[in-house]
């Protein structure tokens, strides 16, 4: 019971960093900004709480966070084809 509380919290704190990480580079850069490490935390909150979700049977919950991991999941892949085509010239 103790570990799902503690992985529940762990994925919710995930969640909560990527927001800290995009107000920083925002104020960082003086205007809205979505860094990279948003989608890391976003994924890895998103993997988490899906797993957590799952534990407690909670179809909403289960729901919501596996749309959350595709979208997170297919931003990243973006990020990366961009960085590549770029990369190349």
């Amino acid at each position: 019971m103790r570990f799902w509380l503690i992985l529940g919290f762990f994925g919710q704190f995930l969640f909560f960093m990527r927001f800290l990480v995009q107000w920083i580079a925002s104020e960082i850069k003086k205007k809205s900004v979505i860094p990279v490490p948003f989608w890391y935390f976003s994924l890895g909150g998103s993997m988490v709480l899906l797993i957590y979700a799952i534990h407690r049977k909670d179809p909403v919950f289960i729901l919501g966070q596996s749309l959350g991991f595709i979208i997170y999941t297919r931003n990243l892949i973006l990020i990366s084809r961009h960085k590549e085509k770029k990369a190349l010239g």
